[in-house]
């Protein structure tokens, strides 16, 4: 079995971090402390080692999931955990793709349904308990760059998972007083429509992110999302598109046919609890950030989580 190799992530998060690298929690998070067990979702969409690559790209597009914990069959505890991520390292991104390639000589038939779970999840996930604060989950999050967390009994038993989207919920109606522009991403990583999707994989595991604007003719045309690729495959449209059985057909293909044309604006200038309930309105992760029809940054859910949770 392949081990785990953890892609290089974007230090997101690293300026809101004290000398001693701790979170700098406004006093406001302590008064509304809560713990895992209360904000926990359920129930908890999970895989097992032994199910296969297209199985968890399935059930990951069926329940538009990030991430799915492994856990054992018979006891249900915590063995790691697979996110859309290392799938996409898997279909093209990354060092995962190297199984694809050697020990299926690229036939995507093999690569999906003879490779297990178990080849490419990160066995060791980040976890917090059903006693840990809110306090706690989010210097987790902070501290180990992570924005899922399987929540566990004392004996590794899940009982669910909170993700980054599932505190800003919680977190939303703070007053944060803040700009978009303090807590954004200047330096957006961008696709061209021309480009393919195995491009699209190969730039989000370089830079250890999960979305990717998409530039036609020098304007923003859509998004891709890490869940975008997987879903190619867990919908099983990546079928329609090739003639043989290789997988390099089919990552050929352009990245608008996984991408999306719909997006979701906000100037530099607005608040960030606005970008909050934009987020939640519209149904999204991130939103571009534009001042006239310039793109000039991107906040995502753990850009706003920083900012509500942290204070200069």
């Amino acid at each position: 079995m392949r081990g785990y190799v953890v892609p290089p992530r974007r230090p997101e998060g690293i300026r809101w971090l004290r000398s001693d690298g701790k979170p700098n929690f406004s006093d406001r998070i302590y008064r509304s402390e809560k713990d895992a067990k209360i904000l926990a979702r359920r129930p908890v969409y999970t895989t097992t080692k032994t199910a296969t690559i297209l199985g968890a790209a399935e059930e990951i597009t069926r329940y538009n999931v990030r991430a799915l914990p492994v856990v054992s069959p018979s006891q249900e505890k915590l063995e790691g955990i697979v996110t859309a991520t290392d799938l996409v390292n898997y279909f093209g991104g990354g060092e995962l793709f190297n199984i694809v390639v050697n020990r299926h000589k690229s036939n995507i038939y093999s690569a999906l349904l003879k490779e297990h779970v178990a080849s490419v999840m990160n066995p060791n996930p980040v976890f917090v308990t059903t006693r840990d604060t809110l306090a706690s989950i989010i210097e987790t999050m902070v501290t180990k760059n992570v924005g899922v967390l399987p929540v566990v009994f004392e004996d590794m038993t899940l009982w669910g998972i909170i993700t980054e989207h599932d505190l800003v919920e919680h977190l939303a109606e703070k007053t944060v007083g803040r700009k978009v522009e303090e807590v954004m991403t200047k330096n957006v990583i961008t696709i061209d429509s021309k480009a393919s999707i195995k491009d699209a994989a190969e730039t989000m595991i370089k830079y250890g992110i999960r979305r990717l604007p998409i530039i036609e003719e020098g304007k923003v045309w859509g998004m891709v999302t890490a869940k975008d690729i997987v879903r190619f495959f867990g919908s099983h449209d990546v079928f329609r598109y090739i003639e043989g059985d290789s997988i390099e057909e089919a990552l050929k293909a352009p990245v608008k046919l996984v991408g999306l044309s719909g997006y979701v604006t906000i100037s530099p200038d607005a608040d960030v609890g606005d970008a909050a309930t934009l987020m939640r309105e519209k149904g999204v992760s991130s939103l571009l950030v534009v001042h006239g029809e310039q793109l000039v940054g991107i906040i995502t859910e753990r850009d706003i989580l920083f900012a509500i949770a942290t204070k200069k």
